[in-house]
């Protein structure tokens, strides 16, 4: 049996809002998450995503958690195996000196519903049937992903809706003997780094459901308005505002600050997370309520 080489590196998939809209941080001359090998130096895999994400970016991180590892053969196209570490990283500043910050929807368009569904009906959903024509079970799996046929939309499917793409070579990452001569809308990313995207997507959305991360991505006093708006960004639908204001009081997870913030109408109260949320951080999250009909 050939022994082969294997190399072990870390990723990260940094988010934050931008202008209320979630970005990835990407290298600056490069579509490409942030990204290097393991080092004897390194005390743990935190530390050289650390060290990675601040030497190639600027960026000091947060709040990080590990994502998935990747270890599929020829991932980079190289003909090389490497073992890839994922974090996805929760940030409020963009003090990125060298990065750049780039909107996650430009990489899935089809993922933002809050404007409707113009690039799944219009592009996505038209690509994939001579796909499904194929085999009946194409068609039901792609009915349950992309919420097609009456079924409805699951916004934490991020990843598995991009990995139907990928097979129906209808993304440029396809292999060339997959590959459709029009593919659906939204940028590349090098080697497999927007699949890594996708599974930091689908894990956001998922935790948003029961955990309050969105408090990592706000800044310490907030308007109600503005924590909709987070949690509309990231999950890509929107919610009905009454329903969303009562949980977040039955939960509760913000108290009134006392002030007020000016929005061009009239003052809206400022809120900031509870202490106990802050320092448990495990209690119920900001559960997404029955989002609009499509």
């Amino acid at each position: 049996m050939t022994s082969e080489p294997i190399a072990a590196e870390v990723l990260a998939v940094i988010v934050a809002l931008v202008d209320g809209e979630p970005c990835v941080l990407t290298l600056p001359d490069a579509p490409r998450l942030p990204a290097g090998p393991v080092l004897p130096g390194h005390r743990s895999l935190q530390t050289a995503v650390r060290s990675w994400v601040e030497e190639q970016t600027g960026l000091s991180v947060g709040y990080l958690e590990q994502l998935y590892t990747f270890a599929d053969r020829d991932r980079e196209g190289s003909g090389a195996r490497t073992i890839s570490v994922s974090y996805l990283g929760l940030v409020r500043g963009l003090s990125a000196r060298s990065g750049r910050w780039r909107a996650w929807y430009s990489f899935f368009p089809w993922e933002d519903q809050r404007a409707g569904d113009t690039v799944l009906t219009g592009s996505v959903a038209p690509a994939l049937r001579s796909w499904v024509r194929q085999a009946r079970a194409r068609r039901q799996r792609c009915a349950i992903t992309f919420g097609l046929d009456g079924r409805p939309w699951q916004p934490d499917l991020a990843l598995q809706r991009y990995e139907v793409l990928y097979e129906a070579g209808l993304v440029p990452e396809s292999p060339d003997e997959w590959r459709q001569p029009v593919p659906v809308p939204g940028e590349r990313m090098d080697g497999d780094h927007r699949r890594v995207l996708a599974t930091g997507v689908a894990r956001l959305r998922a935790k948003i459901q029961y955990r309050p991360v969105v408090f990592e991505l706000l800044p310490a006093q907030f308007t109600l308005g503005q924590l909709q708006g987070c949690v509309e960004a990231l999950a890509g639908q929107g919610v009905h505002t009454q329903n969303f204001r009562r949980l977040v009081e039955q939960q509760h997870l913000v108290e009134p600050t006392g002030g007020q913030a000016g929005t061009g109408g009239r003052p809206a109260r400022l809120y900031r997370f509870r202490r106990e949320v802050l320092q448990e951080r495990q209690v119920a999250g900001t559960k997404l309520p029955t989002p609009r009909t499509r």
